[in-house]
């Protein structure tokens, strides 16, 4: 009897140990992460997948919103400084990270499918320096700005879509269709323009304007810019535009499409991510598409972007965090992404071979088009290590002139006064 008990005891003693061991040896990883449409389900359902496959790994989403660009990422930057940086994150002020990013050259499978399948400019925008060959992350999707329209609106009101019927139309002649459409459908507002300070580039490359001057440094008096100031501030002014999303900085983007999907607003300046939410948000309401970026004097060009999908350095799981990138990386994998989330895929293998969309494939298709046409200045200003600090500026101060306190040239002086203000900071630091 007693040579049975013991035996029981160190069967029951060895179980335990195995239980503690799993238990030590499971890892949970987690990601900070954000939603625009419908992307955090995509993830999700590529991380079930994973977890399958990987049965001694959990991953945990953490989605904190981003209603503030500078809350989310600053969120971030105080995990980091706290030496408790998440495992993996989906940013966008790329710069603000750099040197903080966990290096997968040596992680990973095979680094060269990085180089090969994700743009360079993309990929050295985590790097320190020029010396840096650090690989940190990937493009999770390739975004473009672009307009999007009311289809339905203009066949009730009778008005030809203008780019129906040429190639190249202007800001003008859009502003002047889609003012027509809203009279006659008693439309609020013919225009909603997204406030953010990148959403200006494109149009003011458009209208001739130039970022840079023959130093290679950011200037922002421009006429281009001005021209493109002038143009969406009379808008506002006269309401075309409602003034309320200029005035509202941190929700106007989100007001801005809210308007167009409820039918409010005839033409919508976005971008290709907000292509799930508006197709959840639409439904069968009325028929919408993208057109081509205006043209103008400049060209027609839109800003690139995207967020990129990091890992840190303060990390417990390396292994792990290389594990998953190179997994959710597979042309499979971020190919199901890119199709259930509606996005345009950051790799390059992807958008040479193109996807089949389950819907709003024209949408889609449409944007795909506009990626040629991005101005060399665009991808300068997206993919500076100054991005943000570009960025930011613009919108603050033009919000500032349509509430009558600032004028246009005080902006335009105020806007070159931060940018190079911040960049001094960054560079003393």
């Amino acid at each position: 009897m007693h040579k049975r008990f013991l035996l029981l005891s160190l069967l029951l003693l060895s179980l335990l140990a195995v239980g503690v061991t799993a238990a030590q040896d499971a890892v949970e990883l987690r990601i900070t992460w954000y939603n625009d449409g419908t992307e955090g389900e995509a993830l999700r359902t590529a991380l079930d997948a994973f977890e399958a496959a990987n049965p001694g790994i959990t991953v945990t989403i953490d989605d904190i919103g981003y209603a503030d660009p500078n809350v989310y990422h600053s969120t971030i930057q105080a995990q980091v400084e706290a030496g408790a940086p998440p495992d993996l994150a989906r940013v966008n002020n790329v710069s603000l990270f750099v040197g903080s990013y966990l290096d997968l050259r040596s992680l990973v499978a095979d680094a060269s499918y990085y180089e090969t399948n994700f743009s360079e400019a993309i990929l050295n925008s985590m790097r320190a320096d020029a010396d840096d060959t650090g690989i940190y992350g990937f493009p999770l999707q390739f975004t473009i700005t672009a307009p999007f329209i009311n289809r339905t609106l203009f066949e009730q009101a009778g008005v030809a879509v203008p780019s129906d019927e040429k190639e190249e139309v202007t800001w003008d002649e859009w502003a002047e269709a889609t003012q027509a459409v809203a009279e006659a459908t008693q439309t609020p507002y013919a225009i909603a323009f997204e406030p953010r300070g990148h959403r200006l580039w494109g149009f003011s490359v458009s209208e001739g304007g130039t970022w840079f001057d023959e130093e290679g440094n950011f200037t922002a008096d421009s006429p281009g810019f001005r021209t493109a100031a002038e143009k969406l501030i009379g808008w506002v002014q006269s309401g075309v535009h409602d003034p309320a999303i200029w005035a509202n900085l941190p929700d106007g983007p989100a007001m801005a499409r809210d308007q167009f999907i409820n039918g409010q607003a005839v033409f919508l300046y976005s971008g290709s991510f907000a292509v799930g939410g508006l197709a959840t948000g639409i439904a069968d309401s009325f028929d919408w598409s993208a057109i081509p970026n205006p043209s103008g004097p400049g060209g027609s060009t839109g800003s690139p972007g995207g967020s990129l999908f990091v890992g840190f350095a303060g990390t417990q799981h390396p292994a792990e965090v290389a594990l998953l990138m190179d997994y959710l990386t597979q042309e499979d994998v971020l190919g199901e992404f890119s199709v259930q989330s509606l996005f345009i895929p950051g790799h390059l293998g992807l958008a040479a071979k193109g996807l089949e969309y389950a819907s709003n494939a024209d949408v889609l298709n449409t944007l795909l088009l506009e990626i040629p046409k991005i101005d060399p200045q665009a991808y300068q200003l997206q993919y500076s290590q100054y991005a943000f600090t570009y960025n930011r500026p613009i919108d603050n101060r033009l919000a500032q002139v349509m509430t009558g306190e600032l004028t246009l040239d005080d902006a335009i002086a105020a806007i070159q006064q931060d940018v190079d203000d911040a960049i001094a900071a960054t560079q003393a630091g």
